[in-house]
Formats: structure tokens, sequence, C-alpha cells
């Protein structure tokens, strides 16, 4: 098992946390949530109060590290999401890397009930991808066809693990996916999660809002393993990989990159 490392975020500078998140295989899924102490995916109806500006840090990395951001439609409209934009540092960040200033926005829809008017599609740098199932009538997608590239797969629901072979075939092969827990359920299920990074915000909220995952139940649990913790403002951010996709070299250079002054403790068996 890879050694974990523990540190705060404060202490890193913007290139240590772009390293700490680097990919570790060519094609990588990578699923960024936060939560509540208590599990809960959102606070009033949104999961924008359960995140502060730390969160927002390892946020913005993420997205810069992206060949194309992945959501679902009832996440970009709750949560209001406009056009996919980075600040000048992030795209200029992006440049350095051979990257196009921006990544690529793809949205999920079972109904493709979108507002084809949206700034999410009409003010993006570029050109977004709708995702929706190949039997949705056409008079549900041509209002999007002069906004967006539609992606067909699937009978009834989208057919995930051929969604996200279509965007590989495009070049995307940098997966940012950002909910909403349908989604993130779905990616479960089909067995195509290869990355959780996962806040941990230091509220209690109660009963009632709903988990990270929803919806389809997976056959099995897929094993996780804790590459790094970082802290900031009380927030843990955790990062999560399924061990046997993430590259031996890349696990050494995240353990190396998150070098830092404290091992987490071992925990005592339980008697």
């Amino acid at each position: 098992m890879a050694e974990v490392r523990f540190r705060k975020l404060d202490e890193l500078t913007d290139d240590e946390v772009y390293a700490a998140y680097a990919p570790p295989a060519p094609d990588w899924l990578r699923v960024n949530f936060v939560s509540s102490a208590d599990g809960a995916a959102t606070l009033e109806g949104l999961s924008g109060p359960l995140s502060g500006a730390e969160d927002k840090r390892v946020f913005k990395v993420l997205r810069a590290r992206c060949d194309v951001l992945l959501a679902g439609s009832g996440t970009v409209s709750a949560e209001g999401y406009g056009p996919l934009v980075l600040s000048p540092e992030r795209m200029a960040w992006r440049r350095a890397q051979g990257l196009p200033e921006v990544p690529v926005m793809a949205v999920v829809s079972r109904t493709a009930r979108l507002d084809p008017k949206a700034g999410i599609f009409t003010e993006a740098p570029r050109r977004p991808i709708l995702i929706v199932p190949a039997d949705l009538p056409q008079s549900q997608t041509e209002p999007f066809a002069d906004v967006a590239d539609v992606l067909a797969v699937g009978t009834g629901a989208v057919d995930y693990p051929a969604a996200i072979a279509a965007l590989r075939e495009r070049g995307l092969r940098q997966i940012l996916c950002e909910g909403g827990p349908h989604v993130f359920g779905d990616l479960i299920a089909a067995d195509l999660a290869d990355e959780l990074d996962l806040t941990i915000s230091p509220l209690l909220v109660g009963a009632g809002p709903i988990r990270i995952a929803e919806g389809r139940a997976a056959p099995e649990a897929r094993q996780l393993e804790l590459r790094h913790v970082l802290e900031a403002g009380g927030n843990l951010i955790l990062r999560y990989q399924r061990p046997e996709r993430a590259a031996p070299q890349q696990t050494r250079q995240l353990s190396n990159v998150c070098s830092i002054t404290a091992k987490l403790p071992r925990r005592r068996a339980a008697r």
C-alpha cells in the first residue's frame, strides 16, 4: 500500500498543488465532490454552501488539469453553471503544458430539457458536448445543433461506457466529473471511476440531503486507496484512487511531491 502523507494546503505552492494532482495514466476519470462531515452532499439543496475558498483552490486546479468537464444536467441547472472559463493564470498554465486554454464542457441529460440559449452553450469558448440517449426524439436535440455537439449513446438512458469511450476518441482523455450524485452512481456502477477527490467540510447538516452517489446500485464495492490528505480551514481534502489503475512511478511521484510534515497515524485495530 502506498504511503499516505498529510500536509496543510496553504504550505503548498500552486506548482506543488498541480503536481500533487498529476494524473497517473493517459486515460483517467476523476470525480470531485464535497460533503459535510456527516455525509451530506448538499446544504439547502446545493453543494456550493458546503464549499469554501480552500476547497475551491483544488477545485480550480482539477478543472485546469482536465480535457473535458463532465456534469449532469441537474447539477448544471441547480448550481447555475455558466460558460466554462478559467482565470488568466490557469489558462497560461495550460498553454505551458501544450493544452488548449480551456477544457471542453460535456453535459449529460436523459431528456435534453435544457435551454440551448443558456450561456453554458452560447458563450462557451470551446464548443460543448451534450450527451443523451440515442433513442431520444430528434425534436428534443435539434435545438442544440448550433451550439453543441450531440453525442447520442444508449437506449432509455445514457450508456456511460460508450460515452466515455467516445470522449476519448475525440482526444478528451483526462475526464473530470463534478456530479451530480446520480451521474457518479452510474459511473461507479459501470466501474468507470478511477479517482475520487473528496473534500469533507467541517459541518453537520443533519438528516435529509442525499449522498454523493445515488441511483443505480453497483454490483460490488470498489476498493480505493488513499493517496494524500490536505487540510485547509478545517476541511479535509482527500485524494483516493483505484490502486490497480495507477502507474507505480506516478504513485512514487505523488508521495514525493506531497512531502510532508507529518505522516498520518496508523489506526489501531478494534478490539
